[in-house]
């Protein structure tokens, strides 16, 4: 199946570091891959259809260390849906006038929801399409905006009538919190003070946070798998939706 990644952090920072070590994983996930940075509520969205070690755009996100409180990536081993741009995660739709991230790892069978004329997808995978009916179910429930405990609660609801048809592993953020739901594999680490040094799991590359961070800094890393080798990564139960909100995790 494909990885997923995801960032929230207090302060603004860059994933080049475990973006570097995610990427090498595309070898076997080489059917696409995507990466979004939040800027305050604008988006920064990357895709190719080309695996992340081959993609010069993937070489360009490791160059360039954008940063960004909320950060999505995805590489892509597909299972339904071809090998296109249009279906290489992550996806993006406007919600309540706030852009919306979404990247999925599994597979979901007899997946077929109606959905209004708002949220449709333009690919087709089974992915793009749970993503318009979870958007398309936040709006009927919501009018606008609300608190990340509501969300909490709503997402909660809608999150096992979607898993109920396969594995939905998920990431979602709208710029502020980041959700992560786990139905099969799923780990995060909170990276704070005091800072130590971090070795990449699948790339010769360690980096000294305590060089780099502020003691006041704190970052969560979502990953499929750990993407380092001596840091307490913290597996998902199966079944667990997390959100996380200024790198803490908050349920």
């Amino acid at each position: 199946m494909c990885q997923l990644l995801g960032m929230n952090c207090n302060t603004p920072t860059d994933i080049v570091f475990s973006f570097t070590g995610f990427a090498t994983r595309s070898r076997e996930h080489a059917d696409g891959f995507g990466i979004a940075f939040f800027e305050d509520r604008g988006v920064r969205l990357f895709v190719d259809h080309l695996a992340a070690s081959q993609s010069p755009v993937a070489e360009l996100i490791k160059r360039y260390p954008i940063q960004s409180r909320n950060v999505i990536a995805h590489i892509r081993k597909a299972t339904q849906g071809r090998v296109a741009l249009e279906n290489c995660h992550p996806f993006v739709r406007e919600l309540w006038g706030w852009y919306w991230v979404f990247a999925h790892n599994g597979n979901l069978k007899d997946f077929e929801p109606k959905l209004h004329a708002s949220f449709k997808p333009v690919g087709d995978t089974d992915s793009e399409r749970a993503f318009c009916w979870l958007m398309q179910e936040l709006a009927k429930s919501h009018a606008s905006l609300p608190a990340v405990s509501e969300l909490n609660a709503t997402l909660s609801e809608l999150v096992p009538q979607i898993a109920q048809h396969g594995t939905f592993n998920f990431v979602l953020s709208q710029g502020d919190a980041l959700w992560a739901h786990c139905s099969t594999k799923l780990h995060y680490l909170v990276r704070q003070h005091p800072f130590g040094l971090a070795r990449l799991q699948d790339e010769d590359m360690a980096l000294n946070f305590a060089e780099l961070a502020k003691p006041g800094d704190r970052v969560a890393v979502i990953a499929t798998e750990p993407l380092t080798v001596d840091e307490p990564w913290v597996a998902f139960q199966p079944g667990q939706l997390i959100s996380f909100v200024g790198g803490t995790p908050a349920s």
